[in-house]
């Protein structure tokens, strides 16, 4: 039986990066934080995936409704290019309209929530998708 991999996912924005992990057994994502994006975030990522122990990085890939780059699209794969260094596999996981539904689900839970939840919850809906996508 092949071994479990242990996934974390970005929600890569200008302010924020939302964060997710998961794993391939269980196959079931879950926020996990938001980093600032301060100067210090390739840092903090770095950390995060070594004390995860993570196998893969996912981010979540912009594009527009046409299924075209954007602006954003570069911005993205400009701060992949960062962490190369420090990431062990980095693959790009469609993140259309991750941020509407992450906002629909915390409004739904009926409790007060920030920015920053949205951004988390956003990651993990990008990260169930790609575990669907690759571990069913």
């Amino acid at each position: 039986m092949p071994r479990s991999i242990t996934a974390i996912c970005l929600d890569i924005g200008e302010k924020r990066i939302g964060v997710a992990v998961g794993d391939s057994d269980v196959r079931i994502a879950v926020p996990f934080d938001t980093i600032d994006v301060d100067g210090t975030e390739i840092e903090t990522i770095a950390e995060v995936l070594l004390k995860e122990k993570a196998d893969v990085l996912v981010i979540g890939y912009p594009r527009n409704q046409s299924g075209e780059s954007t602006a954003q699209s570069k911005f993205v794969e400009q701060f992949a290019a960062k962490l190369a260094d420090v990431a062990p596999n980095i693959v790009f996981q469609d993140e259309s309209l991750t941020s509407v539904i992450a906002e629909q689900q915390l409004a739904a839970y009926g409790r007060p929530y920030k920015k920053a939840d949205i951004d988390a919850q956003a990651a993990a809906i990008i990260l169930q998708d790609y575990l669907e996508a690759n571990y069913a």
